[in-house]
């Protein structure tokens, strides 16, 4: 594929060092970090040339990535490790409360029981989620408990999770999430936009909910498991690296199906390909449906495999999940005692 940018309009690089421990929505330091993607003109050329997906050939690349694979012992505690600190901690659910935000963040803060971080010698690394993940209402509440953390807090907003409601609220909820100090802002398409192929329309909400974000980073939720075929993941993927996403993120975790691995190929190749057509990194998100151990690793594998090291970093890829961390919690456990323990040993909130 060419590496000439189409009809694009860059301008100057902007550096936002996003895996930076600093305090929650602390002002970005300029002195490291990747180039913020900061879009191009929607190029109906570039998404045509993208239309054709080989769903067997997914499934097929997708079955001996995991296969393949084994990772044990040592080198498997690692990796989960990693997959911690590349985690979106997550509580969603209509009977949250200001009481079990504050828990959660607790949790993300101290992910481990201490006799564990002694047992894998780990004491003073703080190897902790990336961000914990809340509705607006519980923002300042997750601002305030991770203050001087290091530890990002990110909102679900425009009408999280059927985006359905008119623009301009979705942009005032996304201001009021900024504005309350999230420093990264998860929104959601209309799906309908994508199954009309209004691209254009597509684009220009994605363009302002990028603009309402400021500062904050935008990821992009497709809600692939509604949108019926690969081909609509391909192409809305497209759009919304175009109209200036940091991330693109599978699913709200509200759908009937949610991450898929051939749906995550399918997104990490529309990746890899704006990459080499803009030279700008743009991260990954799965979400919904992640929840043991096992699952983290085979997305670890994915990632490396298609994309690279420099992927498996929490600047570019996350998982959304809220009982993942118990699961990983107990096969470290079991990685140092031989022993599996219950669930309420691991409490996430």
């Amino acid at each position: 594929m060419s590496s000439t940018i189409r009809e694009a309009d860059l301008g100057p690089s902007k550096i936002t060092p996003l895996p930076a421990r600093t305090a929650a929505n602390a002002p970005a330091s300029q002195a490291h970090g990747i180039a913020r993607n900061p879009g191009m003109k929607l190029d109906l050329g570039f998404m045509e040339s993208m239309r054709s997906v080989n769903r067997s050939a997914l499934e097929r690349r997708v079955a001996s990535l995991t296969k393949r694979r084994s990772i044990k012992a040592d080198n498997q505690a690692a990796w989960l490790l990693r997959a911690v600190a590349c985690m979106d901690l997550t509580t969603l659910n209509s009977n949250d409360t200001e009481e079990r935000v504050r828990r959660l963040c607790a949790k993300a803060v101290n992910p481990f029981r201490r006799d564990i971080v002694e047992g894998l010698g780990i004491t003073g690394e703080k190897i902790r989620p990336a961000a914990v993940c809340v509705y607006h209402p519980f923002v300042a509440t997750a601002v305030d408990a991770l203050r001087g953390t290091g530890i990002h807090v990110a909102a679900v907003s425009t009408a999280f999770p059927h985006g359905l409601t008119p623009l301009s609220t979705r942009l005032q909820e996304i201001e009021a999430s900024v504005s309350d100090g999230a420093d990264e802002i998860d929104v959601v398409i209309p799906r309908g936009l994508v199954f009309g192929a209004k691209w254009q329309e597509l684009y220009n909400e994605i363009v302002s909910m990028r603009a309402a974000c400021g500062e904050a980073h935008l990821k992009v939720i497709l809600g692939t498991g509604d949108l019926a075929t690969l081909r609509n993941v391909m192409l809305a993927s497209m759009v919304a690296m175009m109209a200036g996403a940091d991330f693109i993120k599978t699913s709200t975790g509200k759908e009937s199906v949610n991450a898929t691995l051939p749906v995550g190929l399918a997104m990490v190749r529309a990746i890899r390909a704006y990459f080499e057509e803009t030279g700008y990194l743009i991260g990954f998100k799965p979400a919904g449906g992640i929840s043991t151990a096992k699952a983290s690793l085979d997305w670890l594998v994915l990632m490396k495999e298609e994309l690279g090291r420099r992927w498996l970093e929490p600047d570019l890829f996350r998982f959304g999940a809220s009982s993942l961390l118990t699961d990983i919690e107990r096969q470290l456990e079991h990685h140092l005692t031989g022993h599996y323990s219950a669930n309420h040993r691991h409490a996430m909130a």
